[in-house]
Order: structure tokens, then sequence, then C-alpha cells
């Protein structure tokens, strides 16, 4: 086939934008050829400003051209971004007063996602932000101990001439949790549809008042409760807990996939690696990565989003979570620090998602391909 405009058109009919069901060319994304002996240029219109999507766009674009006819042609893409219409940017969640809502999620249990959200929202509070923070762990509610609110109950308070529930306030932070009702050694053993319920009620039936940042702690894995919060509201962005070691990278992996289905389009705005190393009290400057080096890194960098914080492996982390008060509150000590620099990293990366993106829809169809 030989090199020329008309060719490469042709081409582009039958290739689908990425994350879409139209093609370069009927998408009208194709904006203009131009080929200089063995160089071709395209210019790409693009909805979606993010690194991951342009790497996305350059990567086909190159290897469409390449596959088709010469691996040897080197193909250059200029991407325009398209203006989005101001009434298309952030619409306000439906939570009223409730600015941005943060799910913490893990493919695999054991990595230290509760930790992370504990500390993550008692560290935005620190910077003067309002939190609240939602336990959607149905089935295994750790928050109220992190929170020393272990035998405490939530306050029904009139809102509006309806009755609310009164979230329970620690560290700055305003929490509900499945926990908060149930006693500390009773099972809960219910079927998916009632543990949706049971999410619905905590995010709906509590009286939040106005709050910069609401995280919602899920459960690990890809299931009923996943999909019923995406159903419930349209989560502001995602972030995916995992340590370093290869098995909890694959179910990492299906994380971020979930959000990123088509079906359910919830931005992810970055990993962070948990366990990442540990410095013995002897040896500070030394460094034993138990469960491998820079796995979450590499695999954020595979994925093409940001890695958000490497959280070392450190005692006094988990002394304080089962003393009920956060590391986070350990002032000036390296692991406070950590945390700080997350909350920090996440607010910037939060408000650049605000700028640059619309906002995410509640998912509204019930039969998603992939999910069952």
């Amino acid at each position: 086939m030989d090199l020329n405009k008309i060719n490469i058109e042709k081409i582009f009919k039958e290739v689908l934008l990425p994350s879409s069901d139209k093609n370069f060319f009927d998408s009208k994304a194709l904006l203009n050829i131009q080929i200089f002996g063995n160089e071709v240029l395209l210019d790409i219109e693009i909805t979606n400003p993010t690194l991951q999507y342009k790497k996305k766009i350059e990567a086909l674009c190159s290897a469409t051209i390449k596959s088709n006819f010469n691996n040897n042609i080197k193909v250059k893409v200029n991407q325009i971004l398209r203006a989005v219409k101001k009434e298309n940017k952030i619409k306000g969640n439906p939570i009223p007063g409730v600015k941005n809502i943060i799910a913490i999620s893990s493919g695999k249990g054991g990595v230290g996602k509760s930790t992370i959200a504990a500390n993550l929202s008692v560290a935005l509070a620190n910077l003067n932000y309002k939190v609240g923070l939602i336990d959607a762990d149905i089935y295994g509610p750790s928050l109220p101990i992190m929170f020393d609110l272990v035998g405490e109950s939530p306050k029904a308070v009139k809102v509006e001439d309806k009755n609310k529930m009164e979230p329970l306030t620690n560290y700055g932070v305003k929490m509900v949790s499945m926990g908060l009702f149930t006693q500390a050694n009773q099972a809960i053993v219910w079927r998916g549809p009632m543990a949706s319920k049971a999410l619905n009620q905590l995010i709906w039936d509590t009286h939040w008042g106005n709050l910069d940042y609401l995280i919602v702690d899920l459960p690990p894995g890809t299931g009923d409760i996943h999909l019923s919060l995406v159903q419930a509201i349209p989560l502001t962005a995602a972030i995916v807990v995992s340590t370093p070691q290869d098995i909890a990278l694959a179910d990492a992996r299906k994380g971020v996939n979930m959000f990123e289905m088509d079906s359910i389009d919830v931005p992810v705005i970055g990993i962070i690696e948990n366990m990442s190393y540990f410095s013995p009290v002897e040896l500070p400057n030394k460094k034993y990565y138990i469960f491998g080096k820079d796995g979450a890194k590499n695999l954020a960098d595979q994925l093409n989003i940001h890695l958000l914080a490497q959280i070392p492996i450190v005692q006094s982390l988990r002394e304080a979570s089962d003393a009920g008060r956060p590391a986070v509150l350990q002032l000036n000590s390296e692991i406070s620090k950590s945390f700080i620099n997350l909350a920090k990293d996440v607010v910037d990366v939060v408000e650049k998602r605000n700028l640059n993106l619309p906002s995410t829809d509640a998912v509204k169809i019930t039969n998603m391909k992939g999910c069952s």
C-alpha cells in the first residue's frame, strides 16, 4: 500500500479512539495529515488532556502507520486539546455541601488500605480542609478502632424536617461506619443487596454538612460495594493502594482497570505503594525491601498514572492504628511527614483533575460488560 493521505485516511476509518466506539475519521479527531518523505505528521484533536490518554493516542497512531506501511516510518503526533464547554466542568456532587469524593481502593486485602485512608483523612484535616470519611468495608469495618470510637454511636439530628445521622468526629474528621452499629465480635453475614443498601444509608442518611473532601474506604477487590458506590454518587476520583509485591500488583492493576472501564469511567489519580521498605531503628539509613522494590512505582509508570507516595513499614504506624490515634498525629516524625506530603499531593492532583476533566457521572446502568 502506497504511503499517501488517502490511504492513511482509509486506515484510520477502521481505528477506534481509546475508550470510544468512534473511529478517528468519523469523530473528526484526525485534523490533518502531512507526509515528508519517510516522516508522517498527524494533527489529532483530543478531549482528554491526561498524560495517560495522550500516550495512548501517540502509541496507537504510530503503531497503525508502521503496521500498515513501513516499520521504519517516523510518526510524529501533534495533539490539540478540543475546548470543553464550561458547563461540562465540575457540576457539583449530589451530596449537598460535599465538593470532592475520593474512593480509596485496593485489589486485595492486607495491603493497609484502611490505614492509608485514616491517615490521609486526618492529614487533610490538619491542612485545614473539612473532611468526612465513610468506612464502606461493610463486612470488615476497622476505622472505629483506628479513630478510637469503639462503642460510640451516632446521634440523630433533624435536618430540614428529616431525621439524619450525625457522624462521629475525632481528630477533625467526620466518620461513619457499620462498625458503629455492631458489636466488636459480631460477624456481618449479608448478601450483596443488603450490603449495598447499608452503604447507601451511610451515604445518604448522614448529615455531612460542608466538606472539602469525603474519603470512602472501600472493601478490597472489585465487587458489589464498588458498583453500588459508583451508581450512588459521582466520584471525583479513585486512589489504588498496593504493596510492591507482584501478587498484590496483579490485583491492583485489576482495580485500576475497573475504574477505567467505559461503563464506570472514574479517573484514577494515583497509586500509593504501602509497606514500601523497612528501616531498622539502629540503621535508619538502611532500607530493606521486604516485599520487593518499586513494584507499585513501576506499575504506575506502566499505566501512566501518578505514584502518590511510597509509605514505609514502621512499627509506630501499626501501634498507632491499634491505639486509635493515627500515626500522622506523631508530629515531626518521618511517618507523619510522609502522610502530610501525601495529602498535599492528593490536593494538588485533585485540583488539576477538576480543572482539566469534566465531572464524573454516577453509573446509571446495571448490566455492564465485564460485570455480573
